[in-house]
């Protein structure tokens, strides 16, 4: 990634507090929040588009019920007035919302994609993302995940799943890159 449209949108997803709870297992990247808080602090100061987006439970015993903690957002990520906030009760982030619509209407082709988790909204996003035409990042460590059983009944450490999680989407839907790269990209071209 050597330079980025002035317009590249950065699509936050699900930086919500109810990823702190123990539920979810062992986390990889403890740096991610970090690193979104850097990307979000370029986007604002060369002044590109950001796009929030949240998780809402459709259950009422979920972690991301609209009225629990959980929804909250954690604050590396808290959207500033004139942000976009979309809330979403699936894993992508197009689908429920008027993303796609708001992208195209600000012409918006670039996006830049963080948050949580790597193997379901922002791999789901992403994949849609790139079907729907996007040139679209992921930021590999701006992203993480938890531990998870496989198939076979072995448990998948954090950054097993993270890293095929990015593998599987690496220069088929989008680029994989480092928060490093993507900030060099956005001084350069600010």
């Amino acid at each position: 990634m050597n330079t980025l449209p002035h317009n590249a949108a950065l699509v936050v997803i699900d930086v919500q507090q109810a990823f702190d709870l123990p539920r979810w297992g062992l986390r990889n990247n403890p740096e991610a929040e970090a690193n979104i808080a850097r990307l979000i602090a370029a986007w604002r100061e060369t002044g590109r588009p950001i796009f929030h987006v949240h998780h809402e439970s459709s259950s009422p015993t979920g972690a991301f019920r609209k009225d629990g903690p959980g929804v909250r957002t954690k604050p590396e990520a808290l959207p500033r007035e004139g942000e976009r906030l979309y809330w979403k009760t699936v894993n992508s982030a197009f689908i429920g919302t008027s993303l796609e619509a708001d992208l195209r209407k600000a012409g918006i082709g670039t996006l830049v994609i963080v948050g949580l988790t790597t193997n379901h909204c922002v791999s789901t996003t992403a994949r849609m993302a790139g079907n729907l035409g996007f040139a679209t990042s992921v930021v590999s460590d701006a992203t993480a995940t938890f531990e998870r059983i496989g198939l076979d009944g072995r448990m998948r450490p954090a950054d097993e799943v993270h890293a095929s999680a990015l593998s599987d989407i690496d220069d088929e839907f989008a680029s994989v890159v480092p928060t490093s790269a993507v900030l060099a990209a956005a001084a350069a071209t600010a």
